[in-house]
């Protein structure tokens, strides 16, 4: 069998950016996100109104300078699926929604800066690094991503949303229902990242470690010294797209080496973001609590964890519970990509949950 390439996850990580002493250091702690800044229009480039379609049917437009390239499978209801990373888009629909595909479309798409779609920054030519900052969470940080959820929910022309987000996915759709609870219909979150609260609550929910704890003792060295470049926040802007796009795929190398995940299980996945990745990591900073803006969501949520995944159950948790109506569901004998490794469980899951909202 051809080997698919997987990219995965950067996702559920405890972000310790190796930032400078003093002011910068406070400035990389703190979130220039905060929940309903979107709905609110602020810190956008661009009106939460989409501008007139550009005929092509591959790309969805969200801004005069941004299109997303979006794929779709099914015939039916729409559902948008927001994958997860950051930055790592879907190449493949998800085997576990195949079942349901005369019931619902499932759209896919790349987020902007990662994928197909519109990548707004190769380099950053300016030595102000809070000028850099602020841009790049502008142009690719959380805010912006939440609006182009916003956008194609007005180019699909739903009044609600059903949405499924994967990992990061699932952290950008809860906080895209937390913008706009009265467009969404339902949440699916599939394990989902774990960076709803920063610090993270458990002591040993830092993927990287997790990745390190499994990796043999002649690759440490390695890792380690992958891990501090990877982490040099003092030197993050003098870096260009595809060194940052590298970085990212050399960290899915090291991921898919510990992770017992079946070839014929493997998900296909898009070029990876590199910008993209690093302007959601500072939209959120090193210090929030997301989930009092959950509160405002009553949209039925179901929340899916593998049984098996690095990160853990209780991680995945603090969704469930911080929604006012969640349900939560382990998949046994599955990892981070139920959908891929146990299909039919995760579809009868999926059918009964939209069924009954």
């Amino acid at each position: 069998m051809k080997r698919k390439t997987v990219f995965v996850i950067i996702i559920a990580v405890i972000i310790v950016l190796a930032a400078g002493a003093g002011g910068m250091w406070w400035l990389a702690q703190q979130p220039l996100y905060q929940p309903g800044m979107v709905s609110a229009g602020q810190n956008l480039r661009a009106p939460l109104t989409p501008p007139t379609q550009n005929g092509d049917p591959d790309f969805w437009q969200v801004e005069a300078e941004i299109q997303l390239y979006h794929f779709a499978e099914g015939e039916g209801r729409n559902v948008l699926i927001v994958h997860g990373g950051p930055g790592m888009p879907f190449r493949e629909p998800m085997a576990g929604l195949a079942l349901l595909t005369g019931e619902y479309r499932f759209h896919y798409y790349d987020q902007r800066g990662c994928g197909l779609s519109t990548r707004p920054i190769d380099r950053f030519e300016s030595q102000n690094m809070y000028e850099n900052m602020t841009a790049l969470d502008q142009t690719l940080g959380l805010g912006a991503q939440i609006a182009d959820i916003e956008r194609i929910r007005q180019i699909l022309g739903e009044e609600k949303l059903i949405i499924i987000g994967h990992s990061w996915g699932g952290f950008l759709a809860s906080l895209y229902a937390a913008e706009f609870p009265k467009h969404v219909e339902a949440l699916i979150l599939i394990s989902p990242a774990n960076t709803l609260v920063m610090p993270q609550p458990e002591a040993d929910s830092d993927l990287f470690a997790s990745v390190r704890a499994k990796l043999p003792e002649n690759q440490l060295a390695e890792y380690d010294a992958f891990m501090k470049d990877y982490f040099d926040f003092n030197t993050l802007f003098s870096h260009s797209e595809a060194e940052l796009v590298a970085r990212d795929e050399k960290f899915g190398e090291y991921y898919i080496s510990v992770v017992d995940i079946p070839e014929a299980e493997m998900v296909q996945q898009g070029e990876p973001g590199g910008w993209m990745t690093w302007g959601m990591y500072i939209s959120m900073g090193q210090r929030h609590d997301y989930r009092a803006a959950l509160k405002k969501v009553s949209a039925p949520v179901l929340v899916l964890h593998g049984a098996d995944d690095l990160q853990s159950e209780t991680a995945s948790r603090l969704y469930s519970d911080a929604f006012l109506n969640a349900q939560f569901a382990v998949i046994e004998n599955a990892s981070h990509f139920a959908f891929q490794e146990q299909p039919e469980q995760f579809a009868q899951l999926v059918a009964d949950f939209l069924k009954g909202k």
